[in-house]
């Protein structure tokens, strides 16, 4: 800038990957302004000149030099403060709920392979019951050999109501008649041993995280007022403002909308006249 003597600078790019990022928080801790291209709109325009699709990086800088010239641009949203801490946390909040989701499924997996009827006494293996006998770590035919009031005495550390002698007696019931596997059971118990920790681990993450992310958004001036409508939970908030960020920046609601995805418009051609449809 100092050498061509420019003071008036944009810089333009394509926000493929998370490669721009850095640049792009960078240019703006120097005031510099920067903006983004939409790849879709480079892809296209690089026949204009030459009448070739090839691709090279001289090539594609000039196509976006000559986008952001026409004023063919958007403004990134480049959140801080808290709300990059929001950000941040809902990506990792994602990150949690996938590797849980993944866990359930391995669970499942386990159970139609060793214990298929188990869930025919226990509807949801995470309750809080289903989850204590599991712990147990023990196979059909020996959940089958241990004494009811043994069974109950456990289900009774975590779940005082919610389980009575009948389930118990119920579970022994499908345990002694069970057609799970037989073999390799030492492993098994391992396995199960391994998924149910991780499950725990993750559990307590995930209510970690979602706590220290709503006492994040609560210093958010509206947050509040947005979390006592009804039907709308705080992780809902965290993520409105993990995405838009500061809603001062924004001079009118449909800018919010049109960041949803939500790009109204409508169809027409020639002497038909469509309506309104989302785009």
């Amino acid at each position: 800038m100092n050498q061509h003597e420019k003071r008036d600078v944009i810089v333009g790019m394509e926000p493929t990957g998370h490669y721009w990022l850095n640049f792009a928080y960078f240019l703006q801790s120097h005031d510099i302004r920067c903006v983004t291209v939409n790849p879709m709109h480079v892809k296209r325009s690089k026949e204009l000149d030459d009448n070739s699709p090839t691709k090279n990086d001289v090539k594609d800088a000039k196509v976006i030099a000559q986008l952001v010239k026409d004023g063919r641009y958007s403004i990134p949203i480049l959140p801080e403060g808290v709300y990059a801490e929001l950000r941040e946390g809902m990506k990792l909040h994602d990150m949690v709920m996938q590797d849980l989701h993944a866990l359930q499924a391995q669970v499942h997996n386990w159970l139609d392979r060793y214990f298929p009827e188990f869930l025919t006494v226990f509807k949801d293996w995470t309750g809080k019951a289903a989850l204590q006998i599991l712990k147990m770590g023990c196979l059909p035919k020996e959940i089958a050999k241990i004494p009811s009031e043994r069974l109950l005495w456990e289900v009774k550390k975590v779940a005082n109501r919610a389980v009575g002698m009948k389930r118990i007696e119920q579970l022994k019931e499908v345990a002694k008649a069970s057609i799970g596997l037989q073999t390799g059971t030492q492993m098994a118990k391992e396995e199960l041993r391994y998924l149910l920790e991780k499950y725990e681990y993750l559990t307590h993450r995930l209510n970690e995280l979602e706590k220290q992310l709503s006492e994040m958004v609560q210093t958010i001036p509206g947050a509040k007022e947005m979390c006592e409508i009804k039907g709308i939970g705080e992780m809902t908030v965290v993520g409105f403002f993990a995405e838009v960020g500061d809603i001062n920046q924004y001079h009118h609601p449909r800018q919010i909308i049109k960041l949803a995805g939500l790009n109204l418009k409508k169809n027409e051609s020639g002497q038909h006249r469509g309506k309104t449809i989302t785009h």
